[in-house]
């Protein structure tokens, strides 16, 4: 992959006058430019990764290490290098090498000796991209010196640049619009190329490489619009670009849809494997919950980023998939909770995993009012859903417990043995709880102190009033192993995992 190309030799082709840069002038300076952070891509992979490794150095250290996941929200929303790109696509043209391009572009074209590739490859040798020129269905299943995630980063920025290249200056520069329309149309096309190699090329990460192609793709189409609004001689041609763009976009989208019905498929399998690793993780996130909040937000960051395109066709298809897929994962995971036999368990479970889905698809939104993200940081709002397993998992846990608090109103000696037996028996429920849930799992930080909070409110604060009711048995505790303060202590520990 890091030999280039052999050039056009300038001697060789008669007419062909171009000046050729020197090797890399422009190459490296494309080749730093971050197009895709690491925060946008999707580690957890089908391939099973254990959820309970899952990183946490974004929201997490933004959300008081909240042990949620980073990868599915990063700091803002990248620009896909678009500024940097720009300024060298600017360079570019400032050097006259794009004119340059252009200019030996049309000779090698109008010879008709050589195949368009042909005379494309000194540009897409600068452009970092010459083996998009090469068969990529078999460079892709062989493998690289690249990564499919690198080759896509890497023709980003290339299709980046050549969009900018094609501006109302060069065509000034050029005298020649119908020129730059075909170099132009001829370097798209075969970029484009990539993107077909790309849906046929089934691997796991394909997801994310289209979600990042396709947001290259609308961008790149918005900025061709003044192209053909502009130039009514070759109105036609950059129509052509627009349309291929749009074409692409529509197979990228329809492939995510078939991407996401396969992963679908994938989750819905193998019961028996949910319900061990729900029982191994004590209710913590399951790591399918997680994989598919990656893929959500991946599409919810794709969603963002096409404020500015032309097919909002392709915005409404997109968002739509990432409505079904929330409720087709709720959905999921009720259903799969049921197999759990312990209810305690089961709620929890539901809470922990509808939580992280609210929290992961919120990020995104919020991302865009940096004001709202941090009093956002600062407070925990549980939606109806949320609200409604944490109620039933502490009516099913700790209502269980407080039921032997006795309301009897019995006098005498046999109020006096009523209240102590019950005591007891509150006391043991207590510890066979406690015991049973100890090594459960909240990893948020902020849902598992609103749990433990409401648990010793509901609990704590009923005992205690109970005890000073009946001071005979206050002398019994205060101070002892069951006093409420202890209670209280150990109700702290709960949920670390």
């Amino acid at each position: 992959m890091e030999e280039q190309l052999d050039s056009v030799p300038e001697e060789s082709t008669p007419g062909f006058t171009a000046a050729i840069p020197p090797p890399n002038s422009y190459r490296e300076s494309i080749r730093s430019v971050s197009v895709v952070c690491p925060q946008w891509r999707i580690r957890s992979m089908l391939s099973g990764q254990s959820g309970s490794t899952y990183s946490s150095d974004s929201v997490a250290s933004r959300s008081n290490n909240s042990g949620y996941s980073s990868n599915s929200a990063s700091v803002g929303l990248a620009d896909l290098g678009t500024s940097e790109l720009k300024k060298i696509a600017q360079r570019m043209a400032s050097d006259g090498y794009t004119e340059d391009m252009v200019k030996s572009f049309r000779i090698i074209s109008l010879k008709q000796t050589f195949s368009p590739d042909y005379a494309l490859k000194n540009w897409f040798v600068e452009l970092d991209v010459d083996w998009v020129l090469q068969p990529l269905q078999t460079h892709l299943q062989e493998g690289s010196a690249y990564s499919l995630q690198e080759l896509v980063e890497s023709w980003i920025r290339a299709l980046t640049v050549i969009v900018a290249t094609i501006d109302e200056k060069l065509i000034t520069i050029v005298s020649d619009t119908p020129a730059v329309a075909r170099f132009a149309t001829a370097s798209v096309s075969a970029m484009l190329v990539f993107v077909d190699a790309v849906i046929q090329f089934n691997r796991e990460e394909n997801l994310q490489a289209m979600l990042q192609l396709y947001m290259c793709v609308c961008s790149a189409s918005y900025d061709m619009l003044p192209m053909h609004m502009n130039f009514l001689d070759s109105r036609s041609i950059f129509n052509k670009i627009g349309e291929m763009l749009d074409r692409e976009g529509n197979k990228l989208i329809e492939s995510v849809c078939q991407k996401m019905v396969q992963v679908r498929r994938t989750l819905m399998k193998d019961d028996d494997s949910w319900v061990a690793e729900i029982l191994e993780g004590g209710g913590e996130v399951h790591k399918n919950t997680r994989l598919m909040v990656e893929y959500i937000v991946l599409m919810s960051k794709a969603h963002t980023s096409m404020q500015n395109s032309l097919y909002s066709q392709h915005k409404e298809k997109l968002r739509e998939l990432i409505d079904y897929m929330i409720d087709y994962l709720n959905n999921l995971l009720l259903r799969k909770s049921e197999l759990c036999s312990d209810p305690s368990l089961r709620y929890l479970f539901l809470l922990n995993n509808s939580y992280f889905i609210m929290q992961m698809v919120s990020e995104v939104s919020l991302q865009k009012n940096p004001d709202q993200l941090c009093g956002y940081q600062r407070e925990i709002k549980l939606t109806p859903e949320c609200g409604k397993y944490m109620d039933s998992y502490l009516d099913v846990s700790w209502g269980n417990v407080l039921s032997f608090m006795p309301k009897s109103n019995f006098h005498g000696p046999l109020r006096r043995w009523i209240h102590t037996t019950s005591l007891a028996k509150f006391q043991s429920a207590f510890d066979n709880t406690y015991q049973a849930q100890k090594f459960w799992k909240v990893p948020e930080p902020r849902l598992r102190s609103l749990l433990r909070e409401t648990i010793t409110k509901r609990v704590i604060s009923v005992y205690d009033d109970y005890l000073k009711e009946h001071p005979e048995l206050e002398k019994q505790v205060i101070g002892g192993s069951r006093s409420p303060d202890v209670l209280k202590e150990m109700l702290g520990e709960l949920f670390e995992g």
